[in-house]
């Protein structure tokens, strides 16, 4: 068995002999883009378990373990991890959790502490957690992000979006029931084995995967005769993604007949880029940095726009809209110096799906986000008086939250959204709507 080793400070380290030896837990959020990830850990040579565990054992463990004050996220992602480790499935003494760290000031920053004292209060605090960042805030011998390894998460990342927003525009419309999802495993187990052999995320071939995806989706037999109510779903990042967060929000909203829009990873992953030029533009800063931050934001821009470029070739799919574009929709709404939370790109995002068609828009919030209490909910009217079609619900995500009442609201929203596809397609509105 591997040697505990601790650094200077006192931290658990996760050390060389651990990589050959302990099974790493990863928590669940985005399951297309987090399936696509994981295999970028299995080829570098860690053994990665990506968390399916979920229901109400999940939300107890996290009670248990972390103050009801504390942020639902961190509740749900540390319940998952606890209640994984007291599952019977792993050796405890041979298993490590692995958590992203990014130095903000919310969940980015506190969620990694908040972990360590659960295991400490647990009596497992023999398990090391691991810091996945590009800050360098936490290292450890045995686990390092190589610039390969990078490169291929940022690629899981672009095909996990064109993924999500392909599936999501053609699933409710497929003839044959099962087509779409069968053709997003079908391209995130072919992309895993692109990925073992060291391929499938250079820039060429990445763009030849995209565009052979978007035809692929193209092809599903569809019947788009029936229009259906669109609905957006923004918010928090993980409440927004993850099915544990958001009381299984998009099957809901699959139930009630509705095409569902969820703004891509990529946006969050260059908005946050792109926090650190605006902090230099804003209060000063070092020349140097600001040119390397700079390089890697063009080089996900670059990503970007390969995937855009992908979807315009297709017909019958709503094309995203790039970083910039969504940048430039908040610009005299709201101040690019406000990034707390989900930040601007939170209002940006309601915005951009108003302009696309899908200004029914759920923004999902945990109870206790300020920030996005604000960026979300508290932007609301301001929306609304720039596309006054928009109709917009915010839901509160907690432990004492009730899904009838969250779904009986949601409903509320789409009863109005309903009637008004009724009047614009001059069809009779349903009975009972």
């Amino acid at each position: 068995m591997a040697k505990l080793v601790y650094d200077e400070k006192g931290r658990l380290l996760f050390t060389k002999e651990m990589k050959e030896e302990y099974t790493i837990l990863i928590p669940m959020m985005a399951p297309i883009h987090f399936g696509i990830i994981k295999t970028v850990f299995d080829n570098s040579g860690y053994n990665v378990v990506l968390l399916q565990n979920n229901g109400h054992s999940v939300v107890e463990e996290g009670l248990k373990y972390v103050h009801n004050d504390t942020c639902y996220p961190a509740l749900l992602v540390i319940g998952q991890m606890m209640d994984a480790l007291h599952s019977g499935k792993y050796d405890l003494h041979k298993t490590a959790l692995l958590i992203s760290q990014t130095g903000g000031g919310c969940r980015a920053s506190n969620y990694i502490h908040l972990l360590r004292k659960a295991l400490k209060k647990a009596g497992l605090d023999y398990i090391p957690v691991v810091s996945i960042n590009l800050s360098g805030m936490e290292k450890n011998p045995g686990f390092k992000l190589t610039l390969p390894m990078i490169r291929k998460m940022i690629a899981g990342l672009v095909y996990g979006d064109l993924l999500m927003l392909l599936s999501n525009q053609t699933r409710p419309y497929e003839i044959h029931k099962g087509e779409t999802d069968a053709l997003v495993a079908h391209w995130v187990e072919k992309l895993a084995g692109q990925f073992k052999i060291g391929k499938g995320y250079g820039r060429a071939e990445q763009k030849k995967y995209l565009d052979s995806i978007a035809q692929a989706f193209a092809a599903i037999p569809v019947d788009r005769s029936k229009p259906k109510v669109r609905v957006g779903v923004v918010g928090e990042i993980y409440v927004k993604y993850a099915s544990l967060g958001n009381n299984n929000l998009e099957a809901f909203l699959a139930e009630q007949d509705c095409e569902v829009m969820v703004p891509g990873l990529m946006g969050f992953m260059l908005f946050k880029v792109d926090n650190r030029l605006e902090d230099i533009k804003l209060y000063g800063g070092n020349a140097v940095k600001y040119a390397a931050v700079k390089t890697f934001m063009d080089y996900l821009t670059s990503m970007e726009t390969t995937l855009i470029e992908a979807v315009k070739k297709v017909p019958g799919f709503v094309v995203p809209s790039p970083y910039s574009h969504v940048k430039k929709l908040v610009k005299g709404v709201i101040g690019y110096g406000c990034k707390m939370g989900e930040g601007w790109l939170l209002t940006g995002e309601m915005m951009e799906l108003a302009e696309q068609g899908y200004g029914n828009i759920v923004c999902t919030q945990p109870f206790g986000c300020l920030p996005n209490h604000i960026v979300g909910k508290g932007m609301i009217r301001r929306i609304t008086s720039i596309f006054p079609d928009a109709n917009i619900v915010p839901i509160d995500y907690d432990p004492s939250a009730t899904r009838v009442n969250q779904e009986n609201r949601i409903k509320l929203m789409l009863s109005v959204a309903k009637e008004r596809l009724a009047e614009k397609s001059g069809e009779p509105q349903p009975a009972g709507v």
